[in-house]
């Protein structure tokens, strides 16, 4: 059964989504009137902008597969542009990053055809074996490595990455039910979920810190507490949304939990480095795009190949 060309568990869980989001809408009002005299600013900018994410997402996974691969395409490029605005590069850098952003359309190409080999190797192998070569043509050799460096690590986390999302939308159907967009709802809903699990298990029970250095906020009590969560709700929801059982859905659900945990971190250290808060002021309440991306570069990969493993 499908409804609006969704079918019947991704369209449910589109629902149960959007029912969190009226309740979080009317949490946040009822705050509002408690506490007439707190700021609830950042939540109210947070939540509407949850919604506008929350609905363009739902259009393009409605609509159909290859608007749903330009529409993923397109955040890899606003992802990778808001990477290279933050972090210094060289002025002759220019012409190479020109290359760096070609390898969107093409990995995505890759993608719509369902070609795996090439969509696997295109840019760990031809990508990061060419733009050093652009480079030398060039002749700068001043910051050689650590230009080259950026660039790869630009090109791996914000297209590479973020592809296997897409990719996830070109796999055979093993769950009709729930379909491909069940794959990609399942991925992206469990990555955010363990984010927010982790924070209000910090905030209730965080005591000790991880890495103070990195992220202050980040505690052992929050991240374990968030970790066995979305591992048992994985286990349950992946046989609704995914080919898996729920004993692989607990494996994945692991995998999510730590995945997530580290991408969070790293940009955080990003941002550290480079002395910033947010990596951009994109998307009101949130940041940048890479604020909302940061766990879900690296989960996407991680959860694709065990599912790749698992099922096919």
């Amino acid at each position: 059964m499908t409804f609006l060309n969704i079918p019947q568990n991704s369209f449910y869980a589109m629902l149960a989504v959007l029912g969190l989001l009226v309740i979080a809408s009317c949490t946040r009002l009822f705050l509002s009137a408690k506490n007439p005299n707190k700021d609830y600013t950042e939540l109210r900018q947070r939540i509407q902008s949850w919604w506008w994410i929350i609905a363009l997402l739902f259009l393009v996974l409605a609509a159909n597969r290859i608007t749903a691969i330009v529409f993923l395409s397109f955040l890899s490029f606003l992802a990778l542009k808001e990477f290279l605005s933050i972090v210094p590069t060289r002025l002759t850098d220019r012409r190479v990053i020109f290359w760096a952003y070609l390898s969107i359309p093409v990995q995505y190409y890759w993608v719509s055809m369902g070609w795996y080999g090439m969509f696997i190797i295109f840019i760990p192998v031809y990508v990061f074996l060419f733009l050093p070569m652009r480079m030398v043509l060039i002749g700068d050799t001043a910051g050689f490595i650590r230009s080259a460096g950026v660039l790869h690590w630009a090109v791996m986390l914000m297209v590479f990455s973020i592809s296997h999302i897409a990719y996830l939308l070109t796999l055979p159907v093993k769950n009709v039910d729930a379909g491909n967009v069940g794959l990609v709802l399942f991925l992206l809903f469990m990555t955010q979920f363990n984010d927010v699990c982790q924070y209000i298990w910090g905030k209730m029970l965080g005591k000790h810190k991880i890495i103070p250095k990195v992220s202050p906020n980040k505690t052992w009590e929050g991240f374990i507490g968030g970790l066995l969560t979305i591992t048992l709700c994985a286990g349950f929801v992946a046989p609704l949304l995914t080919p898996l059982a729920f004993e692989y859905g607990l494996g994945a659900g692991v995998i999510i939990g730590l995945a997530g945990f580290f991408g969070d971190v790293v940009l955080s250290s990003v941002k550290r480095d480079l002395q910033i808060k947010d990596s951009g002021s994109l998307i009101p309440g949130h940041g940048g795009i890479l604020d909302r991306l940061d766990s879900v570069i690296y989960t996407a990969p991680l959860f694709f190949h065990f599912l790749y493993y698992a099922t096919y």
